[in-house]
């Protein structure tokens, strides 16, 4: 006959006798447990071939050392032997009995919550979606009323089945600074091959609580050199984050927020009891009718405040560095070092350094709503929504931030601890049109549309790439991703004013991390489509245009003729022939070589398709979206139906090089880039040939 354990834990209060006398039929076997006075209770039974025994730990709000039963409690789940924990809940109570679950969820054992007085809950007018709680947990939860015996077969039969099958973690996360500082270290003990009974994660969890034990058994080992800085840093961003120096409090805000979030999304309540303030504006900011409305009018607002506010900034840097490109020119000459560091690498730079100003504007709004505890509601009130086209409410934030720029909104999917819920947002953040790609729009949109009409197309347009990207999202969650939704709790932080340390703290380290990561690549794009647009080299080409420019008559006709030479020499460079090579791709959808060139050069940054359809038609590459010039040519060149056609491929190809790249890192795989070059370019390519057959019509 086999024989199983069971540690029966709860708070005091919730139940926990009257559950065993319902579970064993019997009374209990009351003694002391050794060398205190605290009371053990524990009994023995048979049951369905099993010799089951229950030892029941004092009623604890929590394993901390404070009280004496709270130190028995935690010692005997910490040392002594047991193979299941049954967590007793007062279901009538359900967020605070929630806060010493999360501490047991910690102890990484085979576990089960019972959800007790559950017939007392529904008199109260409360529905539990245990179901739910489950999934979230990643522990069973069993409905049970101790006092009617009501579900007490069930929660034995399946604590024989978790005893049976073999153990899974549960699914407790921490807030994203936590999150953070945890994937650190795990990664650095990773790189170190440090040899742990523990999983990694829980040696960096226990590191992070400052477990004495933990740091007895790592101070004698070699890694503790290293390890300690990297310790200590973590700690000082905990600290900053939650404004307080006391670990203990720390994690029980977090165990809090976890504990409200889970109960926010598993409890629905028929009479409602006096609400408290924070309630009170959760009332109003996640209302199922004005909850939205408020969020998309903040959202307008930081929007509308990063591109006015950035506009100047940005006006600023691009003179300094077209002036830069300049004095670069007169140092090194107009050869090919000078067009190298001016056209190649500074106008690379320039062009990351450029929406900066944006970038930084556009985090301090997000910070903002993130430290008050506001982005954490709106996740939870579109969690609901999103979930209709295979994503997490936590999606919205780097969709979002996609409008603004995809290196940013890529990085701030690691909010996402989900690998499909992560991998599916990431596949559709290029389908939210980035600012670089805007300068396109107003070109295409300004040439074929009355300008009383053109803010409406914009606007339809950013419409219709975030629906395309829903769309896309629920076909990979039905083909691609597949596998049911597996729902983790989003943390509810209580509201507090921003901390001005926190948010420039977090402003910067994105900052940072922007130019960082983009500034490289950019960097290396531009010198690759340098040499492109520049190479080989046709001597007699430039010879007879230097001939016909000495003799020209006035400056208008030496520019026409600059403009003249330039088209020449990139029909003929190494850009035009891959253009030409795939030209045949994108006839079906109205793109002669030029406007396949202008796409292929976008590749590198999206900024560069104006710029490089100015040098295809011979208007220079010093054009932009406002060239009365190049709008003309535009209208004269570009049917109608194609120029449609262009919009709506630029709209869903493959991001930026920069975003190309930080895409594979966030992903974890090279594969992945490989697998969303085809995706996109599947999706730009079909939408394109829609759009072109319907515009021929038109």
């Amino acid at each position: 006959m086999k024989e199983f354990v069971i540690a029966l834990v709860g708070q005091p209060n919730v139940g926990k006798s009257m559950l065993i006398n319902a579970i064993a039929d019997a009374r209990l076997k009351v003694g002391n447990f050794s060398g205190v006075t605290v009371e053990k209770a524990e009994v023995s039974f048979v049951a369905h071939g099993y010799s089951i025994k229950i030892v029941d730990l004092p009623g604890t709000y929590s394993l901390n050392d404070y009280t004496q039963d709270e130190r028995v409690s935690k010692e005997f789940l910490e040392n002594e032997h047991y193979d299941v924990i049954i967590n007793v809940v007062d279901a009538t109570n359900l967020e605070r009995n929630l806060f010493l679950t999360t501490q047991l969820l910690e102890l990484d054992k085979k576990m089960i919550v019972a959800l007790n007085m559950m017939d007392e809950a529904q008199k109260e007018g409360m529905c539990i979606d245990h179901e739910q709680l489950s999934a979230i947990l990643g522990v069973p939860c069993v409905k049970v009323s101790a006092l009617s015996k009501q579900g007490i077969g069930k929660l034995l039969n399946r604590a024989i089945d978790v005893f049976n099958f073999p153990h899974e973690k549960s699914k407790l996360i921490y807030s994203d600074a936590v999150e953070e500082e945890l994937e650190h270290i795990v990664s650095f003990l990773e790189q170190k091959h440090y040899k742990s009974v523990l999983p990694y994660r829980d040696v960096a969890l226990k590191l992070l609580e400052q477990e004495p034990k933990i740091y007895q058994q790592l101070r004698d080992a070699p890694v503790w050199v290293e390890l300690s800085p990297l310790v200590k840093e973590a700690w000082e961003h905990l600290y900053l984050h939650h404004e307080s120096t006391d670990v203990s409090d720390i994690f029980a805000q977090e165990r809090a927020a976890f504990a409200k979030g889970a109960v926010l999304e598993t409890l629905t309540c028929k009479r409602c009891l006096k609400a408290s303030a924070t309630e009170k504006i959760d009332a109003l900011l996640i209302h199922k009718i004005f909850g939205i409305p408020i969020f998309i009018g903040l959202m307008w607002g930081l929007f509308q405040l990063t591109f006015e506010l950035g506009s100047v900034p940005m006006a600023w840097i691009d003179t300094f560095f077209v002036a830069l490109g300049a004095y670069v020119k007169t140092i090194f000459g107009e050869g090919t070092l000078g067009s190298l560091l001016a056209d190649g690498a500074l106008s690379g730079v320039g062009a990351v350094v450029m929406f900066l100003p944006n970038i930084v504007i556009l985090f301090l709004g997000i910070a903002l709503l993130e430290t008050t505890g506001y982005m954490a509601r709106v996740a939870f009130l579109l969690d609901g929504f999103f979930h209709r086209f295979g994503l997490h409410g936590k999606s919205f934030i780097p969709l979002v931030t996609g409008f603004g720029c995809s290196v940013p909104a890529y990085m701030s999917a690691r909010t996402l601890k989900n690998d499909k819920d992560r991998l599916i947002t990431l596949f559709i953040i290029g389908f939210m049109s980035c600012g670089a790609k805007l300068p396109v729009y107003v070109l295409f949109v300004g040439a074929f549309f009355p300008k009383e009409q053109a803010g409406n197309v914009l606007f339809l347009i950013y419409i219709a790439g975030a629906l395309i990207g829903l769309i896309a999202a629920k076909f990979l969650k039905r083909f691609v991703f597949k596998g049911a939704d597996e729902p983790f709790v989003m943390e509810m932080p209580k509201y507090r004013l921003p901390s001005l340390k926190l948010i420039w703290h977090t402003v910067a380290i994105k900052a940072i991390l922007y130019l960082k990561k983009a500034g490289t690549f950019i960097l290396a794009a531009s010198m690759l489509i340098w040499f492109a647009s520049n190479y080989p080299k046709y001597p007699e080409i430039e010879a007879s245009y230097a001939q016909k420019i000495e003799l020209a008559q006035g400056s208008d006709e030496t520019q026409r003729l600059e403009n003249e030479k330039a088209q020449v020499l990139l029909e003929k460079s190494y850009l035009a022939l891959i253009g030409k090579s795939t030209d045949w791709l994108f006839e079906p959808i109205g793109f002669d070589w030029r406007m396949t060139v202008a796409l292929e050069s976008g590749l590198a940054a999206k900024e560069v398709v104006v710029s490089t359809l100015g040098v295809l038609y011979a208007l220079g590459s010093d054009v932009d979206e406002g060239n009365e010039g190049l709008l003309e040519v535009i209208q004269r060149e570009i049917p109608f139906a194609s120029a449609v056609s262009f919009i709506l491929f630029v709209m869903f190809y493959l991001p930026c090089l920069a975003a190309s790249i930080v895409f594979a890192k966030e992903s974890g795989s090279y594969k992945y880039l490989g697998y969303l070059f085809v995706f996109t370019t599947l999706v730009a390519w079909i939408v394109s040939f829609i759009g072109y057959r319907i515009a021929l019509y038109m």
